[in-house]
C-alpha cells in the first residue's frame, strides 16, 4: 500500500469507477467505509482497494451493484474467480493482472501469465495483453496511484518470459543478415526492444543485442568486429526534439550503409525530422513486414 493510503482519486484511476460513483456506492450501499484525515479527506487501505477492484470487475461483467455490494470479501473473490474463468477477453486479463500486481500475489500472477500465453500464443499475449498492461501501469505510476516497486515487479516477470521465449528460438541466421539492437545512454526501458529483437530472431536474423545504456562510442567498435545490416533502437525517456535529431544524425553517420529502425514514446511525441536512412516503426505489424 502507499504510505499515506489510497485517495479516492487513486481508487478511481485503478478501478475505472468514477469518484462520484464510489461516493454514491458508499452512501447508498455501504460498500466501503473510508478513514478520514484530520481535515476530513477520505483515504483507503489495501482491503478497500481489493474490494472496489473486485466489485468493478463484476459490475463491468453484468452484475448489479445492489447485489454485489452486500457480499463479503470472500464471496466477492469467489465470484470474480468463477466469472473470469468463463470470460477470457483481453481487458479481463489486464484487470486480473493489475489486481494480482497490487497484491504482489506472485503465484496468481505467474499462473495467469502462463495461462494467457498458452491460450493466445506468445506474440499475441505480448501485444494484446502485456503491453496494454504496461500502458495502464505507466498511467498509474504517472499519477502516483502505484509505487515503483509494483512496476518493477511486473517488468521483471515479463522480461524473464521474453528472454526465455527468445532463447527457445535458438540462434541460426537463415536470412544471412545481422541486426543490432541497443538503447542509448540514459535509456533503461527495454521491454519493447526485447520484443522486437525476439521478432527479428524469429524471422531468421542474426540478432546482436547490446541492451540498455550503451555508450555511443561502443557502437563503432561493434562494427569493427561484425558486419551490421540493420540497426534498431528506441527512445522512451524524456528528451528534446533537438537532442533526438542530433542523435539520429550521429547514428546515421556511424551507420552510413545500414537501415536504422527507431521506435518509442518520444519518437511518437516529438516527430523528429529523419535522416534518409532512418525509419520509424509504429508497431510490431509494420516491423514484421520489413523482417518477414
Amino acid at each position: 500500500m502507499k504510505a499515506e493510503g489510497y485517495s479516492i482519486k487513486d481508487l478511481e484511476v485503478l478501478s475505472g469507477v468514477k469518484a462520484h460513483t464510489i461516493r454514491i456506492w458508499e452512501k447508498r450501499y455501504h460498500l466501503l467505509s473510508p478513514s478520514r484525515t484530520d481535515t476530513n479527506i477520505r483515504y483507503y487501505f489495501d482491503s478497500d482497494l481489493r474490494r472496489i477492484l473486485n466489485v468493478s470487475l463484476l459490475v463491468k461483467g453484468g452484475f448489479k451493484i445492489p447485489k454485489v455490494a452486500q457480499w463479503d470479501d470472500s464471496q466477492l473473490k469467489q465470484t470474480v474467480l468463477e466469472a473470469t474463468e468463463k470470460k477470457v477477453t483481453e481487458p479481463d486479463y489486464v484487470e486480473r493482472l493489475i489486481l494480482h500486481m497490487l497484491n504482489f500475489d506472485n503465484i496468481s500472477f505467474y499462473q495467469l501469465v502462463n495461462q494467457i500465453i498458452e491460450q493466445k500464443g506468445f506474440e499475441d499475449a505480448m501485444v494484446k495483453v502485456f503491453f496494454v498492461l504496461f500502458e495502464r501501469i505507466g498511467t498509474y505510476w504517472q499519477v502516483g496511484s502505484i509505487f515503483p516497486a509494483q512496476e518493477h515487479y511486473v517488468t521483471s516477470i515479463l522480461r524473464q518470459k521474453l528472454i526465455a521465449e527468445t532463447d527457445k528460438l535458438g540462434v541460426d541466421n537463415k536470412k544471412g543478415l545481422s541486426m543490432l539492437f541497443f538503447l542509448p545512454e540514459g535509456e533503461l526501458h527495454e521491454m519493447s526492444l526485447l520484443f522486437y529483437a525476439y521478432l527479428a530472431r524469429k524471422y531468421g536474423y542474426n540478432v546482436i543485442y547490446l541492451g540498455q545504456f550503451v555508450p555511443f562510442e561502443d557502437l563503432a567498435k561493434v562494427q569493427s568486429h561484425i558486419n551490421i545490416d540493420y540497426v534498431f533502437t528506441a527512445f522512451i525517456n524524456p528528451l528534446t526534439k533537438e537532442d533526438l535529431e542530433k542523435y539520429l544524425v550521429l547514428l546515421k553517420e556511424s551507420f552510413q550503409h545500414q537501415k536504422i529502425f527507431i521506435t518509442g514514446w518520444q519518437v511518437r511525441q516529438l516527430m523528429p525530422d529523419l535522416p534518409r536512412t532512418v525509419k520509424v516503426i509504429k508497431d510490431y505489424r509494420e516491423f514484421k513486414k520489413y523482417v518477414n
